[in-house]
């Protein structure tokens, strides 16, 4: 069966500034390349993948288009554009970018921010307006229950916009969060939300001793609440490689989910779920 790997990250120390992994004392400060997954990727039954940004800057993006360009596999990218800036952004889509392009989907490093409610600004609003405008969806790295906050904030006034919860907003693996699970659940009310099953061996916080055991509680509340209709997998290279290789990783999201879900349902969640919602090659 078709599998895409929604969540991939490359970046070239050489070819666009990372400002989070300056003085970063961890395996991540370095560059990554793709060439350096594909053999795992194979290994891990992956069949097709999205590139998603890693800095807030157009050299990041860019760095994605020509990786995606130079490897068929690569389907889309989710790249940055400057959402403070509607006029710029506006320009970029319909005159660099363009629908037929290699951008699948937009996002920002709102983790990053010192302000969780970063996306509320008003030029930036104005920008997610236009994602909706051009049906882009859009990216949400979340990491506190007040990105949640703000990503419901956001779908009231862009009830149009289709948002992901990278990583499902970093759920509580390791200790009871019972705000995570009611702002997730009024969340999984508005059925332009989907949730990418992703960097959860990360979220475990047990290193790479983590088990599927870890794993299934957070899986089976986004298959309950989100459906099997709007949930996909991403392994989060080379981020996850911080809990333990990228072929166990993906091994334990495939078993979980074929653990649930039927062929049917296994198949969205593999390939139709992703196709559909960055509007990726069939």
């Amino acid at each position: 069966m078709k599998l895409i790997d929604t969540h991939i990250h490359v970046w070239n120390l050489h070819q666009a500034e990372y400002g989070w992994l300056q003085g970063n004392p961890t395996i991540l400060n370095r560059t990554y390349e793709l060439s350096e997954l594909e053999p795992q990727a194979k290994s891990a039954g992956v069949t097709a993948g999205v590139l998603v940004q890693a800095a807030n800057n157009l050299e990041d993006t860019a760095y994605m288009i020509r990786t995606a360009e130079k490897h068929p596999w690569i389907q889309g990218i989710v790249g940055w554009l400057p959402l403070r800036d509607p006029k710029e952004t506006a320009r970029l889509i319909e005159e660099t970018y363009g629908p037929e392009g290699k951008l699948k989907g937009v996002r920002h490093l709102i983790h990053d921010e010192p302000d969780p409610q970063w996306l509320l600004q008003d030029t930036v609003l104005e920008s997610l307006g236009l994602l909706a405008k051009y049906d882009i969806p859009y990216d949400l790295v979340g990491v506190l229950p007040a990105h949640i906050d703000t990503a419901l904030e956001v779908a009231e006034k862009h009830p149009t916009l289709r948002m992901v919860f990278d990583h499902f907003n970093q759920p509580p693996i390791d200790r009871a969060d019972n705000s995570w699970e009611q702002k997730m659940k009024t969340a999984a009310s508005h059925a332009n939300f989907y949730v990418k099953l992703s960097g959860l061996g990360t979220a475990a916080h047990k290193g790479s001793e983590w088990t599927t055991t870890d794993l299934e509680p957070c899986i089976g509340f986004a298959l309950h609440h989100f459906t099997e209709d709007r949930c996909f997998l991403g392994g989060d290279w080379p981020v996850a490689l911080l809990a333990g290789s990228y072929e166990n990783t993906i091994d334990a999201y495939r078993t979980l989910v074929d653990k649930h879900l039927d062929p049917k349902g296994q198949a969205k969640l593999y390939h139709q779920n992703a196709e559909r919602f960055y509007k990726l090659p069939l």
